[in-house]
């Protein structure tokens, strides 16, 4: 899909691109972090009609809900197309050590070889997280590796 990139002097930045309908679709990326999106006029590009305004947490929110679908779908895409590359789901358990504390003193990548590569808690994804992004009981956190990397990630989170 090609989406065209319009610079708005003051403004900020306008993304468009076409729907599968037909319809060019407009969301205009404001320098106050504000997003708008619009949808255009099917005889006038230059008439647009605001659809929605998000401030920045909604954005990063309604961002994390339709991108965890399709984060999901490429690392089962690629664990598909590299031999001996696995997903899995590890919840945190209550009584982990690592409950409230930063990802990064897990050192799970470099103790078992597996990346976490998002935490699910509750209704939100947190893809890509930082080392600094704090653990909770309960998270899911969403590990790319071997299997045995995987299964060690489960051992060190448990204990």
């Amino acid at each position: 899909m090609d989406v065209s990139e319009v610079l708005l002097p003051g403004v900020g930045l306008r993304y468009e691109f076409t729907n599968h309908e037909g319809h060019l679709i407009g969301v205009v990326a404001r320098r106050t972090g504000d997003f708008e999106v619009v949808v255009y006029g099917d005889d006038d590009s230059d008439e647009a009609w605001p659809v929605f305004r998000l401030n920045e947490e909604e954005a990063e929110t309604l961002a994390q809900i339709l991108g965890a679908p399709r984060i999901a779908e490429r690392f089962a895409d690629l664990t598909r197309e590299v031999p001996g590359l696995e997903s899995g789901r590890v919840e945190l358990p209550a009584g982990s050590v690592y409950a409230d504390r930063p990802l990064g003193h897990t050192r799970a990548r470099t103790r078992t070889g597996a990346s976490v590569v998002a935490i699910v808690r509750g209704e939100e994804v947190i893809a890509s997280p930082g080392p600094q992004e704090v653990l909770r009981a309960g998270d899911v956190l969403v590990v790319i590796g071997t299997d045995r990397g995987i299964t060690d990630v489960v051992r060190l989170l448990r204990g």
